[in-house]
């Protein structure tokens, strides 16, 4: 009863009901694979990657054909951001039980994290083929309508699936998430329905409450968006918070590693990556529309490629980021440039030139200098107020920081440190591009732009709502239309965020 009782929690994503449940068995029986495995899905959920994954391996190794187990394991590599691992774990679970629609659904969820949105519709039509009433499955779908610009059919199956399971919180965002689309009226009754209604999870709920907070500010009801986006943020920060002490002193170390000019190459070498960098809600996929507007580049998007070139860097030396960079060598970082663009080369069979979106890839400013001395990079910059309330009232994936005003405050003081220190060491490479400046003077600013990149003025840069391509990023509408002048919303809100306001005035003191 324990075990069911614990994974009844887990499904519901209810980690503290898990634990509670969990807790006997793991003195009493903590060795026994069915053991392992919650306990994996229960430390991911908080969190704790490390020992997930070697639980969940613990696991596979007792007993190596079931299916579960390596669904397991597949979902919390996935969470720790081992994404090849993740994607053979949940291959080998749906070769073991190919019926098994939640491990179908599982791997176009990754698959569509990977930017290989081929491959996701496959897997996730036949985790809807298996299963019809999978609403998630059938949500990411529409999803899929919504990258490709086609808002109406998109919104059409959100409604069909909100009319067989009205709690299905990925339905709702998906709504909210069109962005150039309102509410119908009932909506916000629906939704407040539907935050009561037992069948659904604590995952629905979060989702729910982002897009109540959507249809709330429609209608002008801002201290009741305010609400509703603090109940969802206190529900999703139970499971896992978000330790901003541990990451500034992490992207301090980062910062110091690269002080230093890194033994490296010179010349072109990744000349063909340009990074798009900047913290969420910033206006980098409007930067990357104009630049896929351009004949020579191709838009590829928020690619994993970078932190797990990274990543097998230090598994291999079995040390973190950033403890082996003093050891490294010209020849080394050019082998890990190499692999970026081994992982990367079909990006370059349309065009010369690809973008790498991926936000936080500011992580990796000195890394990217020292392995792609050719490559350019783009600083994204927005109103800090802006930028964090936009983070704030946004649904994002594994984004724990956006849940509090102190820990959005603190990772844009962490973001504005490292272009800081960054600009200067890496001049010719760096280039800082803010929002309100393009707004301004898009012209100006856009030939400033593909000036840095080495890219000739193309008006079609100019014209680059009229682009048409595959955009997965929450501004996927927006950068369909004419630059817009009208997207700031801090000023409405008022004094409802001032606290957010002091916040970032003591991380700018700080």
């Amino acid at each position: 009863m324990q075990v069911v009782a614990a994974a009844q929690a887990l499904e519901a994503g209810r980690v503290e009901q898990a634990e509670q449940a969990l807790a006997p068995l793991f003195a009493r029986s903590g060795s026994h694979p069915e053991v392992l495995r919650l306990r994996a899905g229960m430390r991911s959920l908080r969190g704790d990657h490390a020992d997930a994954i070697l639980a969940a391996s613990r696991g596979v190794a007792q007993r190596p054909d079931d299916p579960l187990q390596h669904n397991t394991l597949g979902t919390v590599l996935a969470e720790a951001g081992q994404y090849d691992e993740a994607i053979a774990a949940l291959r080998r679970c749906c070769d073991l039980q190919p019926g098994y629609a939640v491990a179908h659904y599982n791997l176009g969820v990754l698959l569509t994290r990977c930017v290989r949105h081929d491959e996701a519709v496959v897997a996730l039509r036949e985790a809807v083929a298996l299963a019809p009433a999978h609403a998630d499955a059938r949500a990411l779908l529409a999803d899929m309508l919504r990258v490709s610009g086609h808002a109406d059919e998109a919104a059409a199956e959100y409604r069909r699936i909100l009319a067989e399971r009205p709690w299905t919180g990925m339905a709702w965002w998906g709504l909210a998430d069109l962005k150039t689309m309102k509410f119908e009226a009932g909506d916000v009754a629906r939704m407040e329905s539907a935050l009561r209604d037992a069948r659904g999870s604590d995952d629905d709920r979060v989702a729910i409450g982002f897009a109540l907070a959507k249809a709330l500010d429609d209608e002008g009801r801002l201290a009741e968006s305010m609400a509703a986006l603090a109940a969802s943020n206190t529900i999703a920060r139970r499971r896992r918070r978000w330790d901003g002490a541990t990451f500034a002193a992490q992207m301090t170390a980062v910062r110091a590693a690269f002080e230093q000019a890194p033994a490296t190459g010179s010349g072109d070498f990744g000349k063909a990556a340009i990074f798009v960098t900047s913290l969420p809600r910033s206006g980098s996929t409007l930067i990357e529309q104009i630049l896929a507007s351009h004949s020579a580049v191709e838009g590829a998007g928020e690619l994993p490629d970078l932190p797990l070139v990274i990543a097998e860097e230090s598994r291999r030396r079995a040390q973190a980021f950033p403890a082996w960079v003093p050891a490294m060598q010209a020849a080394d970082w050019k082998r890990l440039g190499e692999r970026y663009l081994e992982r990367t080369a079909h990006w370059t069979a349309r065009r010369p030139r690809f973008t790498d979106k991926l936000p936080n890839n500011w992580y990796y400013f000195g890394a990217i200098r020292a392995m792609l001395p050719g490559a350019r990079i783009i600083a994204v910059r927005r109103d800090p107020l802006e930028t964090c309330f936009s983070c704030y009232r946004q649904l994002l994936h594994n984004n724990e920081y956006s849940r509090t005003f102190d820990d959005l405050a603190g990772f844009w003081r962490e973001f504005d440190r490292s272009v800081v220190a960054a600009l200067p060491l890496q001049p010719g490479q760096l280039f800082e591009s803010v929002h309100e400046q393009l707004v301004a003077a898009p012209e100006a600013r856009i030939r400033a732009l593909l000036e840095h990149c080495g890219l000739p003025f193309e008006p079609g840069c100019l014209e680059f709502h009229r682009t048409e391509r595959d955009v997965r990023s929450p501004s996927a509408m927006q950068v369909r239309q004419p630059l817009r002048r009208d997207t700031a919303r801090a000023a409405r809100y008022g004094d409802l965020l001032d606290p957010l306001r002091a916040a970032l005035a003591r991380a700018t003191s700080a």
